[in-house]
This record gives C-alpha cells, sequence and structure tokens, in this order.
C-alpha cells in the first residue's frame, strides 16, 4: 500500500472553488470570534480552536454524500460548521445557552445533530473512534450505502482502542473512513517524539486496511482523498484509513501558551501553506474573482459570525429544570 502523495489540482468550477473558500472563511472567523468570547469569559470550560485546519474538513464534505455521518474529537466545531450546523446554534452552545444545538447542556465538546448526522465531538481521547466503527456498523446492517467519517488526531492515532476497532472495523468490512488530524501536535508533545512509526496510517496495514497520506492544507487534495476513500468504503472493501497532514495555528486550547514550538514555525506555515490563502490565490489568479469579491465574501461571513455571536449572548441561560431532562434515551 503506497502512499499517495498527490499535489494535482482537481478539475474544479469555480463556483465551487467559491464555495469552498466561503466554507473554509466561516470556520476561521468563527472560530477567532469564539477564541474572543473565551477571553471575555462568555464561553467557559474547555475550548479547543481549529484555525489552520480548515481544509481538512471543507475538503472531506465535498466528498460526502446526504445521509454520510461524522463523529469527531473535542477540536470539533469546524466540523459541526462544514456539515450546516447553524452558526448562531453553536455558538450558542458554546456560550451555554438554551439556544445551542444540545440545549446549552453540551457546550464546546459535546454538542451533536441527528439532522446533520453529526454524532459528537467526544472530550474522551480516542473514545469517538469505536463509536464510529458502530455508526458504521448501523449502515452495513441497512444496507444503505452511507459511509462514516471517524476524526481523530495524531495523539489519538496511540490509544489501543484504535487499533481494537481497525481489527473489527476490517473483520466486518465496515463503511468507515478513519481519519487522522495530524497537526503535528498531541497538547504539547510533537509527533516525532511521541511515536516511532514514521507514518500513522500505514499502522493500518497490520489490519490489511488500505490507505493514504495527504496534504491537509490543500483542499482539494483532501477532497480527491476523500473520494478515493468513499468510493473504496461504498465498493463493500472495507475501512479506509486517511492521514491528513495538517497544522493548528494556535495552542491545543485556549490555556496552552504553545511554548514548544517556535512563532517562526507557525508563521512559516501561515505565509506559504495556508489553506484559505491557497484557494484565495487560485481565485485570483484564475480569475474567478476579483479583490472586491472576495472582500464582499469576507463582510458578509463576518456579518454571519457577528449575528452569531450576538445570538449566542442574548439566548437565555436553561431553566435549572434542564438538569433532569435527556438524562435516559
Amino acid at each position: 500500500m503506497a502512499a499517495r502523495k498527490s499535489t494535482a489540482k482537481s478539475n474544479v468550477s469555480a463556483d465551487e472553488l467559491k464555495t469552498y473558500y466561503r466554507e473554509m472563511l466561516l470556520i476561521r472567523r468563527f472560530e477567532e470570534k469564539a477564541g474572543q468570547l473565551y477571553g471575555m469569559g462568555l464561553i467557559g470550560g474547555f475550548c479547543h480552536l481549529y484555525i489552520g485546519q480548515e481544509a481538512v474538513v471543507v475538503g472531506l464534505e465535498a466528498a460526502a454524500e446526504e445521509g454520510d455521518k461524522r463523529i469527531t474529537s473535542y477540536r470539533d466545531h469546524g466540523h459541526m460548521l462544514a456539515c450546516g450546523m447553524e452558526p448562531g446554534g453553536v455558538m450558542a452552545e458554546l456560550t451555554g445557552r438554551e439556544g445551542g444545538l444540545s440545549k446549552g447542556k453540551g457546550g464546546s465538546m459535546h454538542m451533536f445533530s441527528k439532522e446533520k448526522h453529526f454524532y459528537g465531538g467526544h472530550g474522551i481521547v480516542g473514545a469517538q473512534v469505536p463509536l464510529g466503527a458502530g455508526l458504521a456498523f448501523a449502515d452495513k446492517y441497512k444496507g444503505n450505502g452511507r459511509v462514516t467519517f471517524t476524526y481523530f488526531g495524531d495523539g489519538a492515532a496511540n490509544q489501543g482502542q484504535v487499533y481494537e476497532t481497525y481489527n473489527m472495523a476490517q473483520l466486518w468490512e465496515l463503511p468507515v473512513v478513519f481519519v487522522i488530524e495530524n497537526n503535528q501536535y498531541a497538547m504539547g508533545t510533537s509527533v516525532q517524539r511521541s511515536t516511532k512509526s514514521p507514518s500513522l496510517w500505514e499502522r493500518g496495514a497490520a489490519y490489511g486496511i488500505a490507505g493514504e497520506a495527504v496534504d491537509g492544507m490543500n483542499v482539494l487534495t483532501v477532497k480527491e482523498a476523500g473520494e478515493r476513500a468513499v468510493a473504496h468504503c461504498r465498493a463493500g472493501k472495507g475501512p479506509y484509513i486517511l492521514e491528513v497532514n495538517t497544522y493548528r495555528y494556535r495552542g491545543h486550547s485556549m490555556s496552552d501558551p504553545a511554548k514548544y514550538r517556535t512563532r517562526e514555525e507557525v508563521q512559516k506555515m501561515r505565509s506559504e501553506r495556508d489553506p484559505i490563502e491557497q484557494v484565495r490565490d487560485m481565485l485570483l489568479t484564475g480569475k474567478h474573482a476579483s479583490e472586491d469579491d472576495l472582500k464582499a465574501i469576507d463582510k458578509e461571513i463576518k456579518d454571519i459570525v457577528n449575528q452569531a455571536a450576538d445570538f449566542s449572548k442574548e439566548s437565555p441561560e436553561p431553566a435549572l429544570e434542564e438538569l433532569w431532562t435527556d438524562i435516559y434515551a
């Protein structure tokens, strides 16, 4: 199983490029605003931002079909927005308000949307991986042709339950795409210090699982790899592993000063490989959009995010009686 490291630019229309630009920009601006609200004390608990990793979910959602499922870890706001969950409902959940998508009771790490087939962020490292295989098992049982995207990070890739899940998923030929979002740092530990494996996706070889490494800073490359992965799963060939090499610009969470890497390292990634800037350059050089067009998109996105922030502040806190609801299914 040789790794594909495609850098090809897919055949995409100008409208598709603009859509990817908008979706990535929405995640970036939303996360910047969430960081501000956290600093103001309006978001409590943990808050893990997705800034820098936007191409991963936007590219993979472009390869998904209606009814496909997704489940992820606690760095989850980008996944929610990419699958179409309302920005206002997401932000209100972050601030613990009644208008949140889990009625203000799930917060940053634990909100869900059955309508959008989003089965949660999960606070326990790696815990979502067997759950993702379970979702795929249900789809295989029903024979509905659906695929589950199960996201986890390079840190979670060292958890034992991941490999138990690999074994069962391949044994039962489950339609699950295991997406390793390798952002190079598990909390404060670089991937070079935490594993001897030259790559993470190749660990699936022990179970006979196909996979590849992907440039996670290029939305088109991610989309291409996602299409290969879902085609493999829908054809009944079992699971597929995508190791999507990406990078987070901020700390692990809002409380992380990120002293374990240099500012120069972060700045180099931002200036040379930013996923949004790459698409912006394609739109401008291909004459698919003007600077004014892109400014208008940015203004529209900022308005959406500001409205979401306003909604999250104005929505009332949940009533005390809500403590006793949704405890049992």
